[in-house]
């Protein structure tokens, strides 16, 4: 069996809080995450803007900082300040699907310019002493830009390009096409990481043995089971390795004591019904996830009291089986 290939949590705007990711590093795994993009307008203060990153969040697992918008030299400045606060790598954003975003040429907009790709990460390049990345999805309505992208942004001079396989279009339905990630493979001599429906070690197989890619990002399968990157390394080290929920419960209750301290009480068991939406994934498992979003719950204690012992049935059965 090959090395494990280097592991990714990836960006998710909304759901993958600063937060969210100082708990999960708590279990850990992955060697890198990165924050929810830093959207950079034209009208931006780069230097307040860089200011929002901290790169000790989740200490000692590095964390890079993604960067969204259109404006080269803006971005080139944002680069630059996220760089003299620590920053281990900087990640363009070319795969947001809002409309909010996109409807500013922002995100997956920048699809349908390759040129304009490879402008801004060769300015981002000129200022930086890190790695400068890109992470795409495979087009905007179709993959018919796919190759001119991927060449944009290795002809640029980025260190490594992550593809999430599905068009702006598709949003996050579907399933994630890997024969682009190969596509990518093939046609790129930088390194390619692999991205999109990714919730298994059987499914990190399936994608190293087809793509060849490099390296793996997860995002929503690392929400709906935070563990799995322990669980990857696992694997490839000792197949036979037990788990323990308790580590899950810790993991939860950091995740809860870390939310903002202006979070209302309601505010709180809206975001724990959020993530307890991911755990409660498995399809046997619906009607309690139903249940569970529509309940309603006096305290997030009252929330963990009634729902922690279905997610750790949840979680002996996945387990056991």
């Amino acid at each position: 069996m090959r090395n494990c290939p280097k592991l990714y949590l990836a960006p998710m705007e909304g759901v993958a809080t600063s937060f969210f990711r100082k708990a999960i590093s708590l279990i850990g795994g992955f060697d890198e995450c990165c924050t929810e993009f830093i959207r950079v307008p034209i009208n931006a203060n780069c230097k307040s803007l860089a200011k929002t990153y901290d790169k000790n969040t989740t200490f000692p697992i590095p964390q890079a900082a993604q960067i969204m918008g259109i404006d080269p030299i803006l971005l080139q400045e944002v680069t630059a300040h996220l760089i003299e606060r620590g920053a281990p790598r900087i990640d363009l954003n070319c795969g947001c699907p809002s409309n909010v975003v996109t409807g500013k040429g922002a995100g997956s907009s920048l699809l349908k310019t390759p040129d304009l790709i490879y402008q801004i990460l060769k300015k981002m390049k000129e200022v930086s002493q890190v790695p400068i990345t890109a992470k795409i999805r495979s087009g905007y309505e179709d993959t018919s830009l796919l190759l001119e992208n991927l060449k944009a942004v290795e002809e640029s001079g980025a260190d490594f390009i992550t593809i999430h396989p599905r068009t702006k279009m598709q949003g996050y339905t579907g399933k994630a096409d890997w024969n682009v990630i190969k596509f990518a493979k093939e046609h790129l001599k930088i390194p390619v990481v692999g991205n999109g429906d990714i919730e298994t070690f059987d499914d990190v197989q399936s994608i190293l043995n087809l793509t060849k890619c490099d390296a793996i990002m997860i995002g929503r399968g690392a929400l709906k089971n935070p563990w799995i990157f322990q669980e990857i390394k696992s694997h490839f080290k000792n197949p036979h390795e037990s788990y323990s929920f308790d580590k899950t419960e810790t993991f939860i209750r950091t995740y809860l004591n870390l939310m903002p301290n202006d979070v209302t009480i309601q505010g709180a068991v809206a975001m724990l019904k959020q993530l307890f939406g991911y755990f409660f994934w498995q399809p046997l498992w619906m009607e309690k996830r139903k249940e569970m979003l529509r309940g309603v719950y006096r305290d997030t204690e009252q929330f963990l009291e009634i729902n922690l012992p279905l997610l750790k049935a949840l979680f002996e059965e996945k387990h056991t089986n």
